[in-house]
């Protein structure tokens, strides 16, 4: 997002726990694999003093991880797909 240093990440546990930290929002949620078949199930969000537009892009990216059906990996890219195709890098650090 211009003019912010912050990128959104998400962090899933051995249990399929996810703690998600985005532009402005933050909080945890979880997510149940079978095969390449996924759902992600938000909890409580954080909201954070943010301009409107930056809390509007938390909002879309919560629908649409909400929206997610499918997962594949290929090297350090995890992709899920859903009514949008989101792309995460794995911290490798």
């Amino acid at each position: 997002m211009p003019g912010s240093k912050r990128i959104p990440s998400l962090e899933i546990g051995d249990n399929g726990e996810v703690v998600l930290e985005l532009w402005c929002k933050g909080g945890k949620g979880q997510f149940s694999v079978a095969g390449n078949t996924i759902i992600f199930v938000p909890g409580a969000m954080e909201t954070r003093n943010c301009p409107p537009d930056r809390t509007q892009a938390d909002d879309d990216l919560l629908a649409a991880l909400g929206d997610v059906a499918t997962w594949r990996r290929q090297g350090d890219l995890v992709t899920l797909t859903g009514s949008k195709t989101l792309r995460f890098r794995l911290n490798t650090n």
